[in-house]
């Protein structure tokens, strides 16, 4: 009689154990890579004054070198996510950060603007393509019951490299000048990928799908569990098929299209309002009357608002699911962007609301984040997290130019946060429906469509 087959659903197995160190190791290298990404992200925007002054241009001129970022980090994060669902989340971080890490030192050596636009272009789609794919690979070594928590604060590494970065940028250019800035955000990522080479996993669901020889498969595991015990020839399952044809496309498939569009017009509508905040809160406060300083730092506890709440919101987020918290993070965040114009010259009342929205809109994108990354299976979750990013991307670019062209009109302080808090008002609609049609959490939705098991 021939021995029975031992079998281990790796979901269920990683579900059923605590979280371990490497499950923590592996968050923590993901967020490194992050946090050198918003550090290289925000670049720009610490070097401008001094590229202005030191050649002798208009600040206008520097409006395209702004745009060509962030077309960048659309289209990586629309082209590596297909990508690493084919070849695997840590070829294309690895590749993404010497990218970004290259071209960076090569951004250094600018000398006018065409090159600093196509150099910041470049860079920006090594930055784009990172980020998706560390969203992924941590959300898939994580139980389903802590994965919300640990991808957003995974995430704020992005946030706390672009706080650091302006503090690091403001001694560097100092002692060193504005170059300095660029060769450390290049030589930084360098350093980092031999350590990403020896540390960083592939995804073992990622493997398992591809069929990747058992014995790899058991060594990733072994690491999860170092007290687990196999028999000889057991076999890995996820529970999840095989999916075929083009990736973007499988988005829209399987009981999937209804949340891809609710996704998308959240991340859209999100981050449409994040950098317009982000962006153009200082500049605002500072027409207000208040001092620049002061209103640089009341500008800087946006993204810290949103860096303290994320534990908090992770939390919440695993226990109650996605979709039912979004529409009340959007929600309250459209609340208070609209009181924001209502706050005049009050330093307290500014710094108490710019905070409180930090924490409700980049809490929600935080939020969006982890949400997408359940929603999607194994096969398609880095495509699925790269377009929500990319399609989000878009919204980026378009914020602060509206927001700039209502200041060109002079639109009193008051009327330009109400209109800010609108697309908030469109992310909790497409939250509170993507809830209705899929419940509190969304994430097994449905499965891929091909009928072969994944199975090593």
């Amino acid at each position: 009689m021939a021995a029975r087959e031992t079998v281990i659903d790796i979901p269920s197995f990683i579900d059923r154990r605590p979280v371990g160190a490497f499950q923590y190791w592996v968050a923590a290298l993901c967020a490194l890579t992050v946090f050198i990404d918003g550090f290289d992200t925000q670049s720009i925007a610490f070097v401008a004054p001094s590229i202005v002054k030191e050649w002798h241009i208009e600040r206008p001129a520097l409006a395209p070198i702004f745009s060509a970022s962030l077309v960048g980090l659309l289209v990586g994060a629309l082209s590596f996510g297909p990508i690493a669902d084919k070849v695997g989340r840590r070829a294309v971080i690895m590749i993404c950060t010497l990218v970004f890490g290259v071209m960076t030192l090569v951004t250094a050596l600018a000398t006018d603007v065409t090159q600093l636009l196509i150099f910041r272009f470049i860079t920006g789609i090594g930055l784009g393509g990172a980020m998706p794919n560390a969203i992924a690979l941590t959300a898939e070594y994580c139980p389903q019951r802590r994965r919300a928590t640990i991808v957003m604060v995974m995430f704020t590494g992005f946030s706390l490299g672009a706080f650091v970065g302006g503090i690091a940028a403001a001694a560097l250019i100092q002692d060193f000048g504005w170059r300095s800035v660029w060769w450390v955000g290049g030589v930084v990522p360098l350093l980092l990928l031999p350590l990403q080479w020896r540390a960083l996993p592939e995804s073992i669901r990622f493997l398992i799908l591809s069929n990747a020889p058992a014995e790899r498969v058991e060594r990733l595991v072994r690491l999860i569990a170092p007290d687990a015990r196999f028999a000889p020839g057991t076999r890995f399952d996820i529970g999840e098929l095989r999916a075929a044809g083009v990736p973007v496309v499988r988005l829209f498939r399987d009981r999937r299209s209804w949340g891809t569009v609710c996704l998308w017009l959240m991340f859209f509508m999100n981050l449409l309002d994040l950098f317009f905040l982000q962006n153009w809160i200082p500049t605002i406060t500072n027409g207000a009357g208040i001092a620049l300083r002061t209103a640089v730092i009341i500008g800087s506890l946006f993204q810290l608002g949103g860096v303290i709440a994320a534990p908090v919101l992770g939390l919440i987020v695993d226990r109650f699911g996605g979709c039912r918290v979004l529409p009340v993070l959007y929600g309250s965040g459209a609340i208070v962007v609209a009181l924001l114009g209502q706050a005049g010259a009050s330093v307290p009342a500014l710094a108490l609301l710019t905070f409180a929205a930090g924490a409700c809109v980049v809490g929600a994108q935080n939020s969006a984040n982890a949400l997408s990354a359940m929603f999607y299976p194994t096969a398609m979750r880095a495509t699925g997290v790269g377009w929500c990013l990319g399609i989000g991307r878009i919204g980026a670019i378009i914020g602060p130019l509206i927001a700039g062209f209502l200041i060109s009109l002079h639109w009193p302080n008051a009327s330009i946060f109400l209109l800010g808090a609108l697309p908030l008002v469109c992310a909790t609609l497409g939250a509170a429906a993507m809830g209705l049609r899929y419940g509190a959490d969304p994430s097994a939705a449905a499965s891929p469509a091909e009928p072969a098991a994944a199975r090593v």
